[in-house]
């Protein structure tokens, strides 16, 4: 049983200002809950409908040993916490957890940074990306999708809980890992054809919206522009699809 005051508490966490002001968030999905109960976030609380825990006993099984807590919800309270219009009947509450570094301790060869990437699905497929190829540090400047939105974490397909994401990146932050020996890398559809480009030991990748373009402050603090040539008559490739092209390039490469 739930109470009606937690059911609501709860539900507010599919809003972002109670998300910040709670410093929890939820996520949807067996699979999104189980990668979340394998990584080192601290879980408060998992919850199943009826139906999710007589279809899956061995499964709720495995569930109860890996969280703090599970509760049922009927059908109808499931929905009050529910981002999707068919959920799984499985959703948990995670704590958001803060890299232990500070961005300047940071001596990886390839860091992302997003700038300005608003769209959800968009900033998910690239932390996705992210991880696939092994780059575990992700920059956000404060202009782009909240990490912790439902639909963000849905198209990282659970990657939030494998990488070390700073968000609200300010330019001090940036100029400070230029003068640790940085160079920052923007990607636009102007610059330095991407697969003759050879990037230093150390590189920031920068993606940022792609109808606007990088920002005045990357325009600024960028050392190169890279771009990705194309034989269509697109205007432009999605951010997301560009990411996963330069990281895999540059990836290989470094």
């Amino acid at each position: 049983m739930i109470s009606k005051n937690d059911l609501k508490y709860y539900s507010s966490l599919l809003i972002k200002k109670y998300r910040i002001k709670e410093e929890k968030f939820l996520v949807e999905g067996l699979k999104i809950v189980e990668e979340g109960l394998n990584s080192n976030y601290n879980n408060e609380v998992v919850f199943v409908t009826p139906l999710f825990a007589e279809s899956f006993p061995e499964i709720i099984s495995v569930i109860k040993k890996k969280a703090n807590t599970v509760l049922e919800l009927k059908s109808i309270e499931f929905q009050r916490i529910s981002d999707t219009k068919s959920p799984q009947g499985i959703a948990a509450v995670f704590e958001k957890k803060y890299p232990k570094k500070e961005l300047t301790d940071l001596k990886d060869n390839i860091l992302v940074l997003i700038d300005k990437v608003s769209d959800p699905g968009n900033l998910g497929t690239i932390l996705r990306t992210c991880d696939w190829f092994g780059i575990y540090n992700v920059l956000l400047t404060n202009e782009s999708a909240e990490y912790l939105n439902p639909k963000v974490i849905r198209a990282s397909m659970g990657s939030i809980f494998h990488l070390n994401i700073y968000d609200e990146v300010f330019e001090n932050d940036i100029t400070n890992l230029k003068s640790a020996g940085y160079q920052i890398i923007s990607s636009d559809t102007k610059g330095k054809n991407v697969f003759n480009f050879n990037p230093v030991t150390k590189s920031i990748l920068v993606f940022s919206n792609e109808s606007t373009g990088p920002s005045e402050m990357i325009s600024d603090l960028a050392d190169k522009t890279i771009s990705i040539p194309g034989k269509g008559r697109a205007e432009s490739l999605n951010v997301s699809s560009a990411a996963a092209i330069i990281i895999a390039n540059l990836v290989i490469k470094n």
